[in-house]
């Protein structure tokens, strides 16, 4: 029944409407999930439970960092989309808030700093307008500076340094790695008042020494009849078997099993042959012969056991045994190979490997044992006969060419050919003859044909396998050069990617020349100069190869052929002018550096090493000849073109002109710090000291990482008397050196010269290693 609608202004009365289905009091501000006393009644408290015990019915999947256990009344609420984007928006608001603000506070941030570097100074900064000042004190009032000495009360640090080991410290570690032979009294091993040592090695050929003794003494009576054989004797003891118990125990064991083996299959050869190896082992050698002639009975057809007997016994024996081995199995060679092994002359032993071939006329075996026991002429026929039994057996034919004239052995070598067309090696055999033969024209064409009929028949072609051949063909006697030439051109660049060519062929030549073959490493240059003609890495390659397993004329050629292709690398003229002067030829290495000026006429390398070789040729105006026009080149005119100047004149005595040198060099390239070492050096020679010591203060302006010249400064102080000034230059360069680094010299280096340390350091300058971070 619908309720009517309410009059308009009249007042709703709630508490009077029907509460809406699933409607629970108190959900909606969280005040349900609990009862009062009321609702159960009276009642008493129970007892409490132990402590750490978790309350009933309480959930840590409600726990909130925030509020706690109690969530109040969002403690069941979802996080849904509608909260995801109150949280996106509260966030945007606070960003946009401390965007604000940074800009006030970053600025009072700088303010404080200010305000504390102001109050708190650096020493740095405080003594910088001092710093500055010192920047116009001239070198006068720098020299008038006293020495500052050690005044300090407090005790001196102690000096810190390295100092070699001494021999007997180092003696005394290689004494402890060596292994001691004898037995100090110190071990207790020694008779009381006496204070020897034993030596073990000497006990031991004492006791060798008697036991000789007592067999010369035994070997010889008094009628001159030997009594003891000694080396029978010895040789007995080093041989005898000592058994033991348990390997008594093992024999009867195998020999039961044995037993059982050979009784319940007397047909199985290998138990026979074990029965009679076991007797054998245990020392009972006519009950092995018995075991294995039973053997022989029961398998009739088993060559291992004819053989096994055969080698039981003596050789008269072994010859019947194997007769009648033979006679049951007429087909295996094994036995006719044994057979003619037993004979003591070279014709019984032919008979007996012909009556084997015409038994087994198939058997490679046999005609290589029948070939070796053959004259030349002989051999020849068996061979012949051998190639028709055994066709596919390419040994067989390549015996048969080298036994054959050069005619024959082309025809031999075709018939093989025809006969097993997929083995290189009658190739390759075929190329050798007509190298032998001087016909080396046809050696490429062989080559180049047996890669190609090989392929038709399906052979895949091994580059590795033919660079061993070609290494192998260089082996020979004699040495087959072009075949192994031809192999290489032929097959060092199968199966190479055209940009791995370089890499692979040079580790194929490295390898090549590690192993000794030297011509199949030339010929792999040769390629690979032939693929890179515009490299001279390559070609420097190819030199260093020629330099150290070529001769002279091979290596001028080469590098011939090298500037042809490379006409702008300066590296290969110098080689090539080199081995020219190191041969001897000054006129050949001049002309090939005029050949050089002409190819790179700016090049400072080429200039300084025409200049190297008329100076070391003493011819000093011919070489201050070359140096004077290269210093008017405009190009050419180096620091190290300078420097040389100066060096000849130095070695010709003229100071002046080496002083002018420098010093016009040195405007030219003031940080080159060899010229002011030079020049240092020079004015300290003649006496002029003041001059000297500005030549290297100018010198370390420019130059504040060179060593050497902080090094001749303070060794200028130290001649002087300056210890003090010496030793602020040498804290000076290792403070340098600490932030500088160069190949040359690593920035731990620190010399410290006489008497700056007192009077304990040597009087000689010595050198102290101090570790930088």
């Amino acid at each position: 029944m619908l309720r009517p609608p309410p009059a308009p202004g009249s007042k709703v009365d709630f508490n009077a409407l029907k509460a809406p289905s699933n409607y629970v009091p108190g959900l909606g501000r969280g005040a349900t999930g609990f009862t009062t006393r009321s609702d159960i009644g009276p009642a008493r408290a129970g007892p409490v439970g132990d402590s750490g015990e978790k309350e009933e019915g309480a959930d840590d999947n409600k726990f909130d960092e925030f509020m706690g256990s109690d969530a109040g009344m969002f403690a069941g609420g979802q996080y849904d989309e509608d909260d995801k984007e109150a949280d996106r928006v509260w966030e945007s608001i606070d960003k946009f808030m401390d965007e604000r603000r940074r800009e006030r506070r970053e600025r009072l941030l700088k303010e404080h700093l200010e305000r504390m570097r102001a109050d708190n100074p650096k020493i740095t900064e405080q003594f910088a307008d001092l710093k500055r000042s010192l920047a116009q004190v001239s070198t006068e009032e720098w020299e008038g500076i006293p020495d500052v000495g050690d005044r300090t009360v407090k005790k001196r640090p102690r000096f810190q340094g390295y100092a070699p080991a001494p021999d007997s410290l180092l003696s005394k570690a290689a004494a402890a790695l060596q292994t001691d032979t004898t037995i100090s009294a110190a071990d207790g091993l020694v008779t009381p008042g006496t204070q020897t040592t034993a030596d073990l090695t000497a006990i031991g050929e004492g006791q060798r020494t008697v036991i000789e003794l007592k067999l010369d003494s035994m070997a010889d009576s008094v009628s001159g009849q030997t009594v003891v054989d000694p080396k029978g004797y010895l040789t007995d003891l080093s041989s005898m078997a000592i058994n033991s118990n348990s390997e008594i125990s093992d024999i009867k064991k195998a020999r039961l099993l044995l037993k059982s083996v050979i009784t319940t299959n007397p047909h199985h050869g290998p138990g026979w042959i074990a029965a009679a190896r076991l007797e054998e082992k245990a020392g009972k050698l006519q009950v092995a012969r018995t075991i294995i002639a039973e053997g022989c009975e029961k398998c009739p057809t088993s060559e291992d056991v004819w053989l096994e007997a055969a080698r039981l016994q003596p050789p008269e024996m072994a010859k019947a045994v194997l007769a009648r081995g033979v006679a049951n199995i007429p087909t295996s060679y094994k036995l006719w190979i044994a057979a003619a092994r037993l004979e003591q002359d070279d014709t019984a032993k032919q008979r007996v490997l012909r009556r084997a071939l015409e038994r087994i006329p198939g058997s490679v075996r046999l005609w290589k044992a029948a070939v070796e026991l053959a004259s030349e002429e002989d051999a020849r026929v068996l061979l012949s006969r051998a190639v028709e039994c055994c066709p596919t057996h390419v040994e067989l034919w390549l015996a048969l060419a080298r036994l054959e004239i050069y005619e024959n052995a082309k025809k031999v070598l075709n018939k093989a050919r025809q006969a097993v067309p997929t083995d290189p090696a009658i190739w390759i055999t075929a190329a050798k003859l007509e190298e032998a033969q001087g016909n080396i024209d046809m050696v490429d064409k062989i080559i180049s044909r047996a890669l190609k009929s090989l392929q038709a028949n399906g052979v895949v072609i091994s580059r590795e396998g033919w660079l061993k051949e070609a290494e192998a063909a260089e082996r020979a006697q004699p040495p087959c050069i072009h075949t192994s030439r031809a192999i290489v051109k032929e097959v060092v660049g199968l199966g190479v990617e055209e940009e791995d060519r370089r890499r692979t062929w040079s580790g194929d030549a490295d390898e090549a020349a590690r192993r000794g073959s030297t011509e199949t490493a030339r010929a792999i240059y040769e390629q690979l100069l032939a693929a890179f003609p515009g490299k001279p890495a390559v070609w420097r390659a190819a030199a260093a190869f020629e330099k150290q397993h070529g001769t002279r004329a091979a290596l001028d050629e080469l590098l011939k052929r090298a500037v042809s292709y490379c006409p702008q690398a300066e590296v290969l003229w110098l080689m090539a002018a080199k081995e020219k002067w190191l041969a001897g030829d000054v006129p050949g290495a001049r002309a090939i550096l005029a050949e050089a000026f002409a190819a790179n006429p700016d090049s400072e390398d080429v200039w300084l090493a025409a200049f190297k070789l008329e100076f070391e040729n003493n011819e000093p105006e011919r070489a201050r000849a070359l140096l004077a026009k290269a210093r008017e080149t405009s190009t050419a005119s180096t620091a190290r073109v300078w420097m040389k100047s100066a060096i000849v004149e130095r070695e010709a005595g003229n100071t002046t002109a080496q002083r002018s040198l420098l010093e016009e060099g040195l405007k030219r390239f003031p940080s080159f710090w060899k010229m002011w070492l030079m020049l240092g050096q020079l004015e300290e020679n003649e006496g002029r000291v003041d001059a000297a010591r500005a030549a290297y203060a100018s010198g370390l302006k420019r130059c504040a990482d060179c060593i050497p010249l902080w090094q001749a400064a303070a060794r200028l102080e130290e001649t002087q008397g300056n210890v003090g000034r010496a030793r602020a230059l040498l804290e000076q360069v290792n403070r340098a050196c600490c932030f500088v680094w160069t190949p040359c010299h690593p920035p731990i280096v620190l010399l410290i010269v006489q008497g700056c340390y007192g009077p304990a350091m040597p009087l000689t300058a010595c050198i102290f290693i101090r570790h930088v971070d």
